[in-house]
């Protein structure tokens, strides 16, 4: 995979992307999987709504295309 996940980018262009990223958001206890706000919130809110660093995220979801 060629693109790399941004911080601007929603979790369900996120999820859209590879089917891997549902397993790296549940290492995060990310159920973005079934949540509504997915469609909208993007990845850094939802960071930040979960109290995680949103650049560690990045480093996991981006670790995929590696």
């Amino acid at each position: 995979m060629s693109q790399k996940f941004t911080k601007d980018m929603t979790f369900h262009q996120a999820l859209q992307m590879s089917p891997e990223v549902a397993k790296v958001l549940g290492q995060f206890n990310l159920g973005c999987v079934g949540c509504m706000g997915a469609m909208n919130e993007t990845l850094e809110q939802g960071a930040r709504a979960h109290g995680l660093d949103a650049d560690v995220l990045l480093d996991a979801l981006n670790a995929i295309s590696d």
